[in-house]
């Protein structure tokens, strides 16, 4: 019983990183598909990794090239495989007039002038959110920050069907469970407890509030959602989550 959910934990940590795995770990879709419940742990691992790198290079770094650090860290161990999906989702949404072209145009490789300058705003963004937290809080925002949004991108697993016929999230189209989720949930409320709860709330709300819009709009304009808005709502929740730390009524 362990063994498989360690399985099914680095089944989930090999397709989103590429960090190493034990060789004695299989490959199936089934497994893949039950690793749904990891992925905020997969966040967890990846928000720890840029955590330690800002800690580190902040003793002798200022803070605006330890945030650097720490961003480059997160996309070395990720691969930018989610940047990637926002930049292409960006541009099939942006590009596309009906379901098929927006597709057509998300599978494309190559990125688009929509593509190219959503990916480029998403990083202003995320590094001058990060830069603007009080640098005490920012390892542990990185830490709830890649939880959470891995979180809300499961969601989507749940509340929307896969669009494709094939593709790189083809086996994680299997609807999840309400258990599987709530598994999910609970590990991403871990690293809230270490920040202050109001600002924790308003950073969940805003995230929430970004997983709503971009679920509203994959289920309106092609009926469900591909691997690219998965990645898409990853990163726009992360950084949704970032600015909610930031609020303030004052």
């Amino acid at each position: 019983m362990l063994k498989q959910q360690l399985e099914y934990f680095f089944g989930a940590l090999r397709f989103f990183t590429r960090l190493p795995v034990p060789d004695w770990v299989g490959h199936s879709s089934e497994a893949l598909d039950r690793a749904a419940r990891y992925f905020p742990a997969v966040g967890l691992l990846v928000g720890a990794l840029a955590a330690l790198v800002f800690v580190l290079t902040s003793y002798f770094w200022p803070t605006t090239l330890a945030v650097l650090a720490a961003m480059a860290c997160s996309l070395r161990v990720t691969g930018a495989f989610h940047e990637d999906g926002w930049s292409d989702m960006v541009d099939g949404f942006g590009g596309g007039w009906e379901k098929g072209q927006i597709l057509t145009i998300m599978k494309d490789s190559r990125i688009g002038s929509f593509g190219a300058i959503a990916l480029v705003m998403l990083l202003l963004a995320r590094f001058c959110a990060l830069l603007e937290l009080d640098p005490r809080l920012t390892p542990l925002a990185l830490l709830a920050g890649h939880s959470v949004s891995r979180f809300a991108s499961t969601t989507l697993l749940r509340s929307l069907d896969y669009v494709r016929d094939e593709g790189k999230a083809k086996p994680l189209a299997t609807r999840i469970g309400w258990s599987e989720l709530a598994f999910a949930g609970l590990t991403a409320m871990l690293p809230l407890l270490l920040l202050p709860p109001p600002e924790a709330l308003l950073g969940c709300l805003l995230a929430g509030l970004a997983t709503l819009w971009l679920a509203r709009m994959f289920r309106r304009q092609i009926g469900g959602y591909t691997g690219d808005c998965l990645g898409a709502t990853q990163q726009l929740s992360e950084v949704a989550f970032y600015c909610g730390l930031l609020c303030s009524f004052s």
